[in-house]
């Protein structure tokens, strides 16, 4: 894997997140869109909060104060990890995430915030990357045990995803 690579990919959706905000209307961000679904509020509350859990556990094993462990990826992050997304299947939050990191009808100005502090954890921990032990490993509540390599991919391939989604809401909202 290559970091420079996932790193820059993780900045360019970072930006895309930050431009969609400008477009769109105000009035539309915390409405929940026909057919029902999250509002665009809701998926930016859920992804940024995401991506900065994602990046405590990404120090964790940066720093490598994680408890070793010999137990690896589930069958389902095995298959993410090899073809770089989510499998074609809507699948909802866990429950467990859910009720720590619910996603919430944020303002606007709050998702732009989030987006910046999103960056600077991703800045502050890419250096740390070349530190961190193979068996140093987190785990994720649906793909099992992540090295800090694995993390950045998760990051990268989760913030995607949820960008696709953001199209739906948009194509919900012209369409409805």
């Amino acid at each position: 894997m290559n970091i420079n690579k996932e790193r820059k990919a993780i900045d360019t959706a970072l930006d895309n997140y930050r431009a969609r905000l400008d477009l769109i209307p105000d009035e539309k961000f915390t409405e929940t869109p026909p057919g029902g679904g999250w509002s665009y509020a809701e998926v930016y509350s859920h992804i940024l909060q995401a991506t900065l859990g994602s990046t405590i556990a990404l120090e964790r094993c940066c720093n490598n104060t994680c408890v070793p462990t010999t137990k690896k990826l589930t069958f389902l992050g095995m298959l993410m990890m090899t073809i770089n997304r989510f499998p074609p299947v809507r699948v909802k939050v866990p429950e467990k995430v859910n009720a720590k990191m619910p996603a919430l009808k944020i303002s606007k100005e709050d998702a732009k915030n989030l987006v910046i502090k999103c960056r600077k954890r991703v800045d502050e921990i890419t250096p740390q990357l070349k530190d961190a032990l193979p068996a140093s490993r987190h785990k994720h509540p649906r793909l099992g045990m992540l090295n800090a390599g694995q993390w950045v991919k998760f990051i990268r391939i989760h913030l995607l995803h949820h960008l696709k989604q953001l199209d739906r809401i948009e194509k919900k909202f012209k369409t409805g």
